[in-house]
């Protein structure tokens, strides 16, 4: 067996790390890069010797591109993983996996007939940080799992983004746009979810661009910027969670699970790595349980899949995973708009954690 060929379609600022990751995975090569603007994917080609570039026909189309990595805008990653779904790829996606119940429905559909495979960000739920968190509950340091408590909140990303326009419309804002990594987590950890509410507000219907050409620049915002969040899982746990860019406080990575007997603080969601925490029962201080680091970030999710390929075995970060998050994130908004609980009527195995032996470092292939 030989390096499973991957090619990128979406040539923007996620698709640095990306690249970068799957370039050092000896069991990954990174073939071809596509773009709606094929300047775009030439000049990353370039930039990281890649063999192929131009529009997203030039992977689509590419023979040696066994899973395409899907990393347009939102309101592009069902279309595109259905050509790429019709082209006899497998296909990775960027968060989220769609915008709604239905199309991602029709994706999950399409894929099955098809005999290909659908995976979806987050990854970080593969990392050493949750991957540990995980060990460290169902080995039962906590006592029985009760509840969770989310938080992100930040002033926007309009202040650092070259053209953050996207990440304030539908598909995104915090809910959609930073919501997936948290609400994963929490699925990893309690099972999937039943239920939710919501509240949601804006506090500003236009943002100004802080950076790069565009800086000084209007855009409208059409999304909720602050999100309170309830879910019941189908377990009986329930967390609550916040999902903000309304403050001027920036807090994130705040995840605290509570169990009879102690609290665990797991590491930031958006990332995989970091200490892990525990205040146990009548303790007077936190206590440094585990400090994880990971080798490899963003992509990791694409090399568990191109390995479970090869070995013929379910890879973990599923497109039917990623339509839960979906169906969970679609029930919280109808929730701010109906002023009620919302069921949610999808639901989802969790995967086995990984060996305590997995190295994305290793040539496997």
């Amino acid at each position: 067996m030989s390096a499973v060929g991957v090619g990128v379609v979406g040539a923007g600022v996620i698709s640095d790390a990306y690249i970068k990751s799957m370039q050092s995975f000896p069991d990954l090569k990174v073939v071809a890069i596509g773009d709606l603007r094929p300047e775009a994917a030439k000049d990353k080609a370039e930039q990281y010797g890649i063999e192929t570039h131009g529009g997203p026909e030039a992977v689509l189309s590419n023979p040696d591109v066994e899973i395409v990595v899907n990393l347009t805008i939102p309101v592009a990653h069902v279309e595109v993983a259905l050509a790429a779904v019709a082209a006899g790829k497998h296909v990775w996606s960027e968060k989220p996996f769609s915008l709604d119940q239905d199309s991602g429905l029709k994706l999950l559909a399409a894929a099955q007939d098809a005999g290909v495979r659908l995976g979806c960000a987050p990854d970080t739920i593969l990392g050493p940080g949750l991957q540990e968190s995980r060990r460290i509950i169902e080995r039962g340091d906590i006592g029985t799992p009760l509840t969770a408590l989310t938080l992100m909140q930040s002033p926007g990303p309009e202040s650092w983004h070259p053209n953050p326009a996207f990440l304030f419309q539908e598909g995104a804002g915090p809910l959609w746009d930073i919501g997936p990594y948290y609400l994963t987590t929490l699925v990893q950890l309690f099972g999937p979810v039943a239920a939710v509410a919501g509240l949601g507000s804006k506090s500003r219907d236009k943002r100004t661009i802080g950076s790069g050409p565009l800086a000084g620049t209007d855009f409208d915002v059409t999304v909720p910027t602050h999100v309170s969040a309830i879910a019941r899982f189908e377990s009986g746990q329930s967390s609550q969670s916040i999902f903000s860019f309304d403050s001027p406080l920036p807090r994130a990575g705040f995840v605290e699970i509570t169990g009879t007997e102690a609290t665990l603080a797991v590491p930031d969601p958006n990332g995989f790595d970091g200490e892990i925490k525990i205040r146990r029962r009548g303790a007077d201080d936190w206590e440094t349980i585990a400090e994880t680091k990971a080798v490899a970030q963003r992509g990791t999710g694409v090399l568990e899949m191109a390995r479970a390929i090869r070995a013929d075995r379910p890879h973990r970060a599923t497109g039917a995973l990623a339509f839960h998050i979906v169906d969970v994130m679609a029930s919280i908004t109808d929730s701010i708009d109906t002023a009620a609980f919302v069921d949610v009527n999808s639901t989802v195995e969790v995967a086995p954690i990984l060996p305590d032996d997995w190295d994305v470092t290793a040539a496997t292939l």
